[in-house]
Formats: structure tokens, sequence, C-alpha cells
């Protein structure tokens, strides 16, 4: 099969020179072959093997897929295997699985090339927990079956609660006995144990069963059913539990530090009671759940749980109960100006599990001593309190005491701080009486101080009355000429009046400037200026300059403070509605009672902006219900169109957020269906926001591409649905997923599951029995029915086909043809005509369009009566 073409040189080959030969090679069967040329060259033997090898494949493919840690979260995990073909012609494989788990495997046949590489999709939904160990075999042209291993693991997404310190699993959170007003934090550790990241919001369950709010667990059974009017209040447990942060992102196996404080509220009640009694204990369950996991409140079919974790939380809350001896009104005696009248009172902590701080806030003309300090429980301690007037009269003071303890700080609220959260009120009474002391005056010696006047004054030591005139310069002498020298009666400039005891010795005046006279003769005064200590002239003008700075500065800023008010006034005014009319000038208000007012049902609160507020489940209650008793849109907005609907859509919603969308539910379930039917069910989505959604449904699958609309804008408080509609030409199972985004950002996923049966119809007996009736005639027909029933979905064609082979049949069925509605059934009758030498059986063939046929035979019992 191998042919040479040469021809060998007749001569010597010179340098540089060739001799071509041709081999061919022409087989004529699949066999490789082997042969050899043999070259001489001198005296040099030269063996050139030839091979004849005949085209083929060599397909290989991975002997292992392995899926790793998965999260059960109804999601399509994709993996690919290759086929390689390193041959030179093309092969064909196929894919043969017929394990338990469920995989989609495309393409499961097909052809690949030569030396290329062809990637088999293997997708496996994580809806139920557990390990997959799976085995499918691969038919390879040319070669043995091989075998593939699926191998993965699917986990629940679990989160815990560790302690801090110990790093346990905890349960419950004991925050033990605390004041109103006060506030107690506890670190905990919120622990992702999976291997995929999860988003995390805290819900506070205020309407959990086994949930107390207020309840004085230790009262009896009277008091507390005597209280329940407090179970009935619209008590908003938000603010009296904290979680910080109460949302967030979780990497696997990671751990996020959370801090949760406990601020017990005193409640208001309708009636009065004794404060003693008014012991609040709170028992709350605190759940960090996953987010998009509220699909079950929409009837999720899967029964699967959500993923979440719950923390129960304890407290009880104590009022400050303080008693006072002799009571909260204190009597001081009277007493005389500069002196001081004292009163013992005795404090005792009635608390039996709390100690008490305190501090005397300081009250003018009386004094406490010790100011502050610490009462433990059941004890008592003496203050004193004194009284030491500094004017005279009688005074009512309130003494305020404070209570000192640990709160919440506004501005970081992780933190606590130390104030007071609680006030006692003391009513302190006294009286200071006058007694009149000698008044005895000095003289000045004529040093100015910097609060006097130029030349000085009379200081009075001691407080005389007002009505005590002093015995000198009783004399207006500013007012008379009686004593002006001749040469200064005419002088008319601005210089100041020296008092009496000035003397012409003195230093000098406080202003080195201003001129000074004395007080009868008008003779102007000596002044004298120290060159060490007075200002120059120069410095004299730069502190002008630099005080006319500060006074312009000031006028300027006015000014446009001034200007700016003006602008804004003219803004608020300058419209078609208000004329700068001032409102209500010169009307009388209208006398309005509380019964003018109408009562007007409290919309649910929707909840607030601000990140430290918790959700609880009685608001999303709340809001829900506001959504839910609104019709359902349908048919909305596929794109977002107006400018508020395009900003709304455009942002970025939080883990809270999010919480608050609810669209399921999350697994689909059609149950058996038939072929070639169509079946609907709902994705209901319901947007509690104040803002627009946008939801946009990603379907690749064959067998769920008429589901329609597969976008929609929802606005805020709305309930919407999309049917989602399943078709499919292949009996089996069907388990797949689709994925939705909301605003193009946040993505979540619903599985959804079938079970394909083929077309078929059921009878109601495969063998029927004619028995003729009773008393009939001769020749009468014997006639019964049979029932055709149609378990599926889908309405099925049927005709009956007579086998009656060489002889002519005598039974007969009507309707020979016809339509089964879904789950209903058609009653066909057959008849036996009797005759001489008629064949008393018969049979039927029940042939099902696109589906199963089915026999049925027929018997006519005949009774021969002699």
């Amino acid at each position: 099969q191998f042919k040479l073409i040469v021809e060998n040189p007749e001569t010597l080959i010179a340098p540089g020179l060739q001799v071509k030969a041709v081999v061919e090679y022409t087989p004529k069967c699949a066999e490789d072959l082997q042969d050899k040329l043999t070259l001489l060259v001198d005296d040099d033997v030269v063996h050139v093997p030839v091979l004849g090898i005949i085209p083929y494949c060599d397909l290989e493919v991975e002997s292992e897929v392995n899926f790793g840690e998965m999260i059960a979260n109804n999601k399509l995990v994709t993996k690919e295997i290759r086929i390689a073909n390193r041959g030179t012609t093309s092969g064909v494989f196929r894919v043969l699985y017929d394990g338990v788990v469920l995989l989609n495997i495309k393409p499961a046949r097909g052809v690949i090339k030569p030396k290329s590489v062809r990637k088999i999709k293997v997708d496996i939904c994580t809806d139920v927990p557990g390990v997959i160990k799976e085995m499918m075999k691969v038919e390879l042209e040319s070669r043995d079956c091989a075998e593939v291993w699926i191998k993965g693991v699917v986990v629940e997404q679990v989160l815990k609660v560790l302690g801090v310190s110990c790093g346990k699993v905890l349960k419950c959170i004991n925050f033990g006995p605390l004041y109103f007003g006060t506030s107690k934090t506890e670190k905990i550790h919120l622990y992702n144990e999976s291997p995929e990241s999860v988003d995390w919001v805290a819900v506070l369950e205020d309407n959990a069963i086994g949930g107390e709010m207020g309840t004085d667990l230790q009262g009896s059974t009277d008091a507390v059913l005597h209280d329940l009017s407090l179970k009935n209040k619209d008590v908003d447990v938000s603010t009296l539990i904290l979680c910080i942060p109460n949302q967030g992102t979780l990497p696997p196996y990671e751990k996020s530090l959370i801090t949760i404080c406990f601020s017990p509220e005193k409640f208001e009640r309708d009636f009065e009671v004794n404060d003693a009694s008014l012991i609040q204990d709170y028992v709350l369950f605190l759940r960090f759940e996953a987010v998009g996991e509220r699909g079950s409140y929409l009837q999720d079919l899967s029964g699967s749980h959500s993923r979440h974790v719950d923390l129960a939380l304890m407290g009880s809350g104590f009022p400050v109960i303080l008693t006072f001896k002799p009571g909260r009104v204190i009597n001081f005696k009277d007493c005389f100006l500069g002196e001081q009248t004292q009163v013992v009172c005795t404090m005792k902590n009635e608390s039996e599990f709390l100690p008490v701080t305190f501090k005397f806030r300081k009250a003018a003309h009386f004094s406490v001593s010790p100011e502050r300090g610490t009462l433990k429980t059941k004890s008592e301690k003496e203050v004193m309190i004194s009284f030491s007037p500094r004017q005279i009269g009688t005074f009512e003071m309130k003494q305020i005491i404070d209570i000192i303890g640990t709160g919440i700080d506004k501005n970081n609220v992780d933190a606590l701080k130390t104030k007071s959260f609680h006030q006692i009120y003391l009513t302190l009474l006294g009286v200071c009486k006058s007694k009149r002391p000698s008044i005895v005056f000095t003289i000045n010696p004529g040093i100015t101080p910097l609060i006097s006047n130029a030349t000085g004054q009379f200081v009075v030591r001691g407080k005389g009355q007002l009505s005590d005139t002093a015995p000198v310069a009783i004399l207006k002498s500013t007012q008379t000429q009686i004593h002006i020298h001749r040469k200064n009666r005419n002088c008319k400039d601005d210089a100041l009046i020296a008092f009496p005891n000035d003397r012409a010795a003195s230093l000098r005046p406080s202003e080195w400037n201003k001129k000074y006279r004395t007080i009868f003769t008008k003779t102007e005064r000596y002044n004298y200026v120290d060159p060490e200590f007075a200002y120059t002239e120069f410095e004299q003008l730069i502190r002008k300059a630099n005080r006319k700075h500060y006074i312009d500065l000031i006028s300027h800023v006015r000014q446009c403070r001034l200007e700016k008010e003006a602008v804004r006034q003219f803004y608020v005014y300058n419209n078609p509605v208000s004329i700068g009319i001032k409102p209500a000038e010169g009307l009388k208000s209208p006398n309005i009672s509380i019964s003018d007012f109408p009562k007007e049902k409290p919309e649910p609160k929707t909840l607030p902006s601000d990140d430290n507020c918790m959700l609880t489940s009685r608001k999303l209650a709340a809001i829900v219900s506001k959504s839910t008793n609104k019709g359902v849109w349908s048919w909305l907005s596929p794109v977002p169109s107006s400018t508020q609907e395009k900003e709304d859509c455009r942002r970025t919603l939080t883990n809270k957020q999010l919480h608050q969308i609810f669209i399921g539910p999350s697994t689909i379930d059609f149950g058996d269906v038939c072929v070639y039917s169509t079946t609907t069910k709902e994705l209901h989505i319901i947007n509690n926001l104040s803002v627009h959604i946008w939801i946009q449904i990603e379907v690749e699958v064959a067998e769920l591409q008429e589901t329609s609309p597969l976008s929609q804008v929802v606005p805020p408080l709305t309930k919407t649905h999309i049917p989602v509609v399943f078709e499919t030409t292949t009996v089996g199972m069907f388990k797949s997923s689709f994925k939705y985004k909301i605003n193009k950002q946040h993505v979540g996923y619903v599985l959804v599951i079938a079970h394909a049966m083929p077309i078929e119809l059921q009878l109601s007996t495969r063998e029927l029995i004619l028995n003729p009736v009773s008393g009939c005639l001769a020749g009468t027909e014997f006639r019964r029915t049979v029932r055709v029933c149609n378990p599926r979905n889908h309405p099925v064609g049927f005709t009956w086909t007579a086998e009656t082979g060489d002889r002519k049949s005598a039974f007969t069925i009507k309707p020979t043809k016809g339509f089964v509605e879904p789950y209903s059934d058609v009653e066909c009758e057959v008849v036996w005509h009797p005759g001489f030498n008629t064949p008393e059986t018969g049979q039927f063939t029940l042939c099902v369009r696109k589906g199963n046929s089915i026999n049925l035979k027929c018997f006519a019992k005949v009774t021969i009566h002699v």
C-alpha cells in the first residue's frame, strides 16, 4: 500500500544538489501500517520508517466536577465540563445521567471537531441542603464509557449570636434591673457560619408569643389583670431596645461586633398608682434575618424557613424611690442678715435592687453638705442644709436633686455617658429679717480705683437704710455760683466738676485729656501726666483707629445681616398668595373647644430615615396591611418615565429598605402539569416603601419564556403581581430558577419546580360486562357506559377504534371521538346488538392524541331461560 517514486542518479551528486523521492500511501483497510525505506549512500545504509495511520478521534473528558460549598438560596449554580478532541476527525459524545439530584446538562449530546474543546454546562439548583455525590456517564466515540463525578455540598446560611468574652452561642441576654431613664449596653458577635456573604437586618419582635412589655411579673394575678390596659397601649419598643449596627453585610465565616442597648421608660397609666409599684419587666426577642427572606409571608410553598437567629432580651425598669425626713418641704427659722440656720435632712433609698447617686444643685441663699453622694440599697444618709440669706426678704426656693446614671449619647450612640436622668424637688422656706447697723464713712484718699469716678467717693461700710443721708456735701454746689471766681464765671468749656473732697495734691485725674475744675471756685484742677505710664499721642491715635476698625466691622456685619433678612422677607411675601398683610392682624380668635376637632385615625407609621431606628414586627405588619389593603395594580409602566420615578429607581436601597419589599413566593411549585399545556402562577410584589422601585426579571430557560411582563415600575405602598407561565414538551422533573433585580442593583432568585407528565387518559374499567335488563323483549340491545377520565391540566382528544379482525363486531361505542376537558371525564356508551351467531366478546382501543392507547374489552352476558 506504499509506493516509492524516485529516479536514482547515475552519477555522483555534487555538493548543494538534492534528489527528490515521493512516497504514496493508498490505504485499503482501516488499519495502521508500518514499513521502511532503505537508502544506500556510498557505503552507508539508512533506514527511513514509513507509517500509514488512518484518521481517528481522541476524546478526553474531565473525571470530576466539584461545586464546592454552596448556600441553599434557590440559586442555579453552573459549572462547565470540558471534552477535548485531540484526534484528527470529529468525535461524537453523549451524556447519560439517572441520579437522584436533578441536574440540567446542556448539551447532552453532540459532535466535537478535531483539535477543539467542547464545554458542557451542568446546573445544580441549591434548594435543599445536603451532600451531592453523583456520577454521570459520558459515552465517547472510539473509547470506553467515561465516568464523571459531580460533587458538592449545599448548606444552609446560618447566623449565630456569640458572646464576646466566651465565644459561645448566646440564647438570652439579661440586662437586670435598671432605673427608668438609664441605659445599659451589652456587646455580642454576629457570626456568619456559611461560605457566602449575607446581608442581614435586625428586627425587633414586639408581638411574639411569650413577650412581655412593662408587666410586673412579680405582682399578683389580680394586679396584672387590673393592669391589662397597659398591654393595649401603642408602645414603640424601638425606643427601649437599640441595636448598633442594625443592618450590614457579613463576609463568609466572619464576625461583626454589635452593641445592644436597653433603656427602660416609664409608661403613662390611665390611673394613679404608687411609685413603688411601677415595676416593669420586659421580655423581647431580637431577630437577625437575612435580607430578602420574607417571601414566606406570601405563602412560600416550598416550606423553607427564613435564615434567621433569635436572641431573647430580658430586663426590668424600676423607679427612683427616695424618702426624706422631715419631708419634701423644709421650713427654716427666721434669721437676720449675715446669720445662718441649719436643718438636718435624712435621705433613704427605698429600692431593694439598685443604689442611688444624687447631686444637689446650687440654690441661692441655701447650701447643702455633702452636695453629692451614693446611697446603697435600703440605706440612709444625713445631709446638712444651711440657710445663709444674702438679702432681706421671704424665700421659697425649689431645691433640685439630680439622680445620676448612665444614658445614651446622641452624638455617639455606641457609647454611654453619665447624665442626670431624674430630678427630685425639695421646697426650702426661709425668712431674713433686717436690723440697723451703724453707718461709718471713710474717705477715699484720692487714688482713683478703676471702677470709681475721677476724684473718688464716700464709701459706706455696712448696710444702712436707704433713707439715711450722709452729713456732708449737702449743698448742691454744681447748681450755684456763690463761690465761683470772677474770672471763671464765663467759662463755658466742657470741663468736669470735681468732688469737694478732692485734693490739689492728687496725682492725676482718670483721663489726662479732660479738664477738671473745683466744685466752688471752678478753678482748673492741676493735672499731671506721668510719661512712664501714660499713652503718647501716637499710641492714642492707634488705639482710636483700632477701636474704629472693630466698630466698623460690627456695623458692616450687622448691615449685611439686615440686607439678607430684607431679601428673604421680600421673597417670602413676593408671591401671588401673600401680599404682605400680617396674619390675623386685628382679628379676634374664635372660641374653639376640643369637641370641635374631628377624630382622625392615625396613619400607620412609616419607618423613619434614621439609621439607628430599628425595624419592629408591628411596624412591618402595619405597613404591609396598608399596602395590601389597596387594589392590585397590573400592567404598570415597564420603565421609569417621570422625573420622580427616574430619581427613585436610581437609588441604592439599604438592607432595611430591601427588607420591606416582598417578592414571592420564593419557590413556585406548579406540581404535576401536562406536556404541551400552559400553566400560570402569580409572583407577588409588594412595595412597602415610600419611593418607586423598578423590578426586572431575567428568564433564560425556554419553559418560562411566555412569562410577561418582565419589567415593572411599582409605585410606593402598592402591590402587584407578574404571571409566571410554564410550558414544556419534555416529560420529567423540571427544576430551575430565574433572577430578578431591584433598581438594577439588588439581585434575588425565585425557584420554579414542576413535574411534567405525559398526555394520557384513564378508563373507569378495562373490562366491561353488558347484562340484559330483566324483563326485556327479545332483540333488545345491551347497553352500558364507561368513563374516560382526564387527570391532567390539558384538554385531550381521543378516538375509539374497534378491533374486529375477520368478523364484524356486534359492539358499538358512542361517541367515537371527542375531547376531554382538564380534570373532567366523558361517558361513552357501549351497545351490543344481539343476533344470530353474533360474537359475545369485542374489543375497542382508545387512541389518545399525542398520548397513550388503552384497550377496552367488552363481554355480553346472555342468559337463556328454558
